[in-house]
Order: C-alpha cells, then structure tokens, then sequence
C-alpha cells in the first residue's frame, strides 16, 4: 500500500527546475514544469545518470549524460510507448510537496 511522504516545500522548487530526494528509500526527481510538479525516477535507465540534472524544456527532462529524452508527466521518451520510468503521485498540501510511494 503506498504512502504520502512530504518531501519539500513549493518555495525550494522554483518553475523550470528539477531536485532529487531520497523518498522510501527510492531516488526520485521532483520537477516544476509551470507550477505543476511532477515526479519520476531520479536514475536514467540508460546510464544511472541522476535525471533531476538534466535540463528541463517543458515537460521534457534531458539526460545530462547521454542526452535520451524523458517526458517527466509520463515518464516515457518522446514518441514511444515502452520503457518508462516509474511516475509517483504528487500532492500539493499547502506549500508542501508530498509524494506518494
């Protein structure tokens, strides 16, 4: 059964940015695409690299290391349906971000 875990609060997570957290003791990036967050596996499946580094172009995380292509509502590479990353709810309580896991 999953879990609400608060994680951060709006204010540290500026628009156009990306963080890691370590949230059940899983490694998940949190990003703020226009105020909305969004939460993925922080690790690029490829390579390990942490994605939450990467540059972020909408809703579309880069991999600093190998430049794949995340979609971070979805998880998925653009213009595919398979190998995506796993995508945690997100719930804004106030000024607090909590994930579910």
């Amino acid at each position: 059964m999953s879990q609400r875990h608060p994680v951060t609060s709006l204010v540290s997570l500026a628009p156009g940015s990306g963080r890691a957290f370590t949230v059940a003791g899983r490694r998940i990036a949190l990003f703020n695409v226009a105020g909305t967050i969004h939460a993925i596996d922080d690790t690029c499946p490829h390579s390990g690299a942490p994605l939450s580094e990467g540059q972020l172009n909408g809703c579309v995380v880069t991999c600093p290391w190998h430049a794949i292509r995340f979609d971070v509502s979805s998880g998925r590479v653009p213009g595919q349906t398979d190998k995506a990353l796993s995508v945690y709810p997100v719930i804004v309580n106030g000024d607090q971000i909590e994930i579910e896991v």
